[in-house]
């Protein structure tokens, strides 16, 4: 059954995003620790979502986050601005001039070559969207007066600190009351989680929030670590072993929380740095849909391709709220989102669709 989405005419919104945005600082073709000169972008898990819905599939979006208000919380408003995100729901927090109470996020990344991975180092300890806590965000009216088709949010903002985990699970009520389609991409990352609890903490938190959540993201792993589900009596020498295991696995979690009503993957084989095998796989009514699979992609930067994937996947769902469009349109977006720089995806409607019915990489004139 396709997913009853509210009616585009009555809500102000497409999609919504509640997460963390930070200012990526990219060292280009060098490392880190020996350039002189960075690119700077704006991302994060929650918002590249948000963003490549109204970039590259003129959706209406809008992102609920949090900045300290000094120049670099307003650089970070101004790349939002550019990307045609409403920023109209964002908080700013006085800034007390040195950063004790408050400060916003920066996320410095290369992007790896050939045997050497890409490098990600953030320094977001007490930025101000981690010290949002229930009942700084008027759910309500968003949800309730403006309305809202589509509300998704994440596994890191659910990681950023103690308060963090309630506002996501605020939100998704809320979204719930007023009939908007939830999802949640559960995006686990070890080094979030382990100074407030480590996986035991993860699965306390993704547990309560999966009970809320209409489309569920995530990969074996996330699965694993987010939820607690392992693979099991599957046989490991095959060579299908992600596809047949991911079935496995969502076999059970769909059991244990049946208010999930579709559930979507990348499947990622990593070469090299710089080229990958990339497909999807998604889940709805008990059926697998498997995207175009794309053997040997060549990588120019991998960050943001899940996060692009997930956009693409949920587009498909706005549109038809069939699993089966949505796992094309998300691998598409999220292999073309690769291939420029920085978080945020530059992909077009026209490129993502030419990719979606069988279109090659020849020169377009």
């Amino acid at each position: 059954m396709a997913l009853q989405y509210l009616d585009a005419a009555d809500c102000r919104y497409d999609i919504i995003s509640l997460g963390e945005i930070m200012l990526r600082l990219d060292p280009g073709a060098g490392r880190i620790h020996t350039t002189r000169k960075f690119d700077v972008w704006e991302g994060g898990g929650e918002y590249n979502v948000a963003r490549g819905l109204r970039r590259c599939f003129g959706m209406r979006a809008g992102v609920v986050t949090a900045f300290a208000d000094n120049p670099v919380g307003r650089l970070l408003e101004d790349f939002i601005l550019q990307g045609g995100v409403d920023t109209s729901l964002i908080k700013f927090v006085p800034y007390d001039g040195i950063g004790r109470t408050v400060r916003n996020g920066l996320n410095f990344t290369e992007r790896g070559f050939g045997v050497r991975g890409a490098v990600g180092c953030s320094d977001r300890g007490n930025t101000a969207v981690s010290q949002l806590k229930v009942g700084d965000i008027d759910w309500e009216t968003i949800f309730g007066k403006y309305k809202v088709r589509h509300f998704h949010t994440g596994g890191i903002f659910a990681a950023l600190s103690d308060t963090t985990p309630g506002v996501a699970i605020e939100a998704l009520k809320c979204a719930k009351k007023y009939g908007t389609i939830t999802s949640y991409d559960l995006n686990y990352r070890p080094s979030l989680w382990k100074s407030i609890g480590g996986v035991e903490r993860a699965r306390e938190v993704n547990k309560e929030i999966a009970r809320y959540v209409d489309v569920m993201i995530g990969n074996e792993e996330d699965f694993t670590a987010c939820l607690g589900f392992e693979v099991e009596g599957v046989d490991k020498n095959i060579s299908n072993i992600k596809v047949d295991s991911f079935k496995a696995m969502i076999g059970n979690v769909v059991k244990v929380y049946p208010t999930i009503k579709v559930v979507a993957t990348t499947l990622r084989t990593v070469r090299t740095a710089t080229v990958n095998d990339w497909g999807a796989i998604s889940w709805q009514d008990g059926k697998f849909f498997e995207s175009i699979h794309r053997p040997g992609l060549e990588i120019f930067d991998r960050v943001g391709g899940g996060d692009s994937f997930a956009s693409g996947m949920i587009y498909g769902l706005l549109k038809t709220g069939d699993a089966a469009v949505g796992v094309e349109y998300g691998a598409a977006h999220g292999a073309l989102a690769m291939t420029t720089p920085g978080d945020t995806s530059m992909a077009t409607l026209k490129e993502v669709e030419k990719l979606v019915n069988g279109g090659s990489a020849r020169v377009d004139r």
